[in-house]
């Protein structure tokens, strides 16, 4: 029998794994989705007839400003596609384009700027007309405190370019997301806009160790459900949600209020990202989805948990992720030096007492759950020796011999693929 090729997700391209002889694949995608024809009247269809608001237009006469949110670079939205008609429909209602701001929602993550900020609103229209500025978490000055959410006592602190904006808008993506169940719409106001101590609550033990918390998951959430309460403490926010197939082109939009609107997105996409698997495996090839997603470890972690429900106890998963931009920040290098110096079970004992994660730990916490199940090994054309070595995984010089080493480990020919990593929610459904 000849090597079998699968293209995995890595970059701004794909791998080439190459199985071993003998091999039994089980590649695992998503389902396929019917790409819209014309996306930019897509856009301005949804914009003209909302979900439960009127249109765009209505929304945005006699209003004297507008807040946009749009997601930082580790998201691939289609900017360039939404903001300029978005802009142009505010403005033609009357408001003055110097009193419109699209704020990057970078939660705790690093400022977009410079050549890296063009490429994520993707129109140079929109930078030449309006602010385009990013939220900065630790800048007390810029935020408004709105009190404390009433079920779990999370403290509101938004921005208060948001806050204060008389239109208020999210857009965003709306993909599995490993804690929230989903990501976009009231995903992009908290963390997306909110104070380090907003997001730090979000990130602390009591939510992470939540075994509700979960991705695809919305049901109890606590993490949903306390996002929820503080969008209801805005006032109307509206949402403009997308969802993009495998080759990132765009296959649904909608406009609306930011609840109902995720909500219909949700129920949209869930069948879809979610992949009923009747087998559980002893060896699984994932990947970070590629660019944007795989510049950092920090970002990585996510795809090591999304296929946990299929990893066998005891089982290899192996990721392939560039980490071409190497850790993500300081703050998640020292919380890794930790981990590695402590281990799992001293390191956790170390977050559950915190009512306050420090920032960035909360990654390495997540990246527990992989790591108690069976061994987790990566493969990267990034990241320093020292970098690798705080990973706290078996890093492997190459991703086809770390398939053919496992399978031969565990005397089994199965093996899962999962080109597009943690886009994909592989579910363990026994047939019968």
């Amino acid at each position: 029998m000849t090597a079998q090729k699968i293209e995995i997700a890595f970059g701004r391209s794909h791998l080439n794994l190459r199985l071993p002889p003998g091999a039994e694949p089980h590649v695992i995608r998503k389902a396929a989705m019917p790409k819209l024809p014309d996306p930019h009247q897509a856009v301005r269809d949804a914009l003209a007839q909302p979900v439960g608001a009127p249109p765009l237009a209505e929304l945005a006469r006699g209003k004297a400003s507008a807040c946009i949110l749009i997601c930082d670079i580790t998201r691939p939205v289609p900017n360039r596609l939404f903001l300029r008609p978005m802009i142009e429909t505010i403005h033609a209602a009357g408001v003055p384009m110097d009193q419109i701001t699209v704020l990057v929602a970078t939660g705790l993550h690093r400022p977009n700027e410079g050549e890296e900020l063009a490429e994520l609103v993707g129109d140079p229209w929109v930078l030449e007309n309006v602010r385009v500025e990013n939220h900065f978490a630790r800048d007390d000055a810029m935020h408004v405190d709105l009190g404390f959410t009433e079920k779990r006592r999370v403290p509101i602190r938004i921005d208060r370019r948001l806050v204060e904006a008389d239109l208020k808008i999210a857009t965003g993506l709306v993909e599995p997301h490993f804690m929230a169940g989903w990501s976009g719409g009231r995903k992009v106001v908290a963390p997306g806009v909110a104070h380090h101590t907003t997001i730090r609550t979000f990130h602390s033990a009591r939510f992470m160790e939540d075994p509700l918390a979960v991705q695809c998951n919305l049901v109890g959430n606590p993490l949903h459900e306390e996002q929820l309460d503080i969008v209801r403490k805005l006032g109307p926010v509206y949402a403009l949600n997308t969802v993009l197939d495998e080759e990132r082109d765009l296959a649904f939009v909608n406009f609306g209020e930011v609840i109902e609107s995720h909500l219909a997105t949700v129920a949209f996409v869930e069948d879809i990202n979610q992949v009923k698997v009747p087998r559980r495996f002893k060896t699984i090839v994932t990947s970070s989805a590629g660019y944007p997603l795989d510049k950092t470890y920090y970002q990585t972690v996510k795809g090591m948990v999304t296929p946990i429900d299929i990893l066998e106890p005891g089982g290899t998963l192996i990721m392939a992720s560039e980490c071409s931009e190497g850790f993500g920040s300081a703050e998640f290098m020292e919380a890794q030096a930790r981990l590695v110096e402590l281990g799992p079970e001293r390191f956790l004992q170390t977050l559950t007492a915190k009512s306050l994660a420090e920032i960035d730990e909360w990654q390495t916490e997540m990246q527990l759950k992989p790591m108690r199940l069976g061994t987790i090994q990566m493969f990267t054309t990034g990241l320093t020796p020292e970098e690798r070595r705080i990973t706290g995984v078996e890093i492997v010089p190459s991703l086809d011999d770390a398939v053919a080493a496992a399978m031969a480990r565990h005397g089994d020919s199965a093996i899962a693929v999962i080109p597009e990593g943690p886009y994909v929610i592989p579910v363990h459904a026994p047939a019968g």
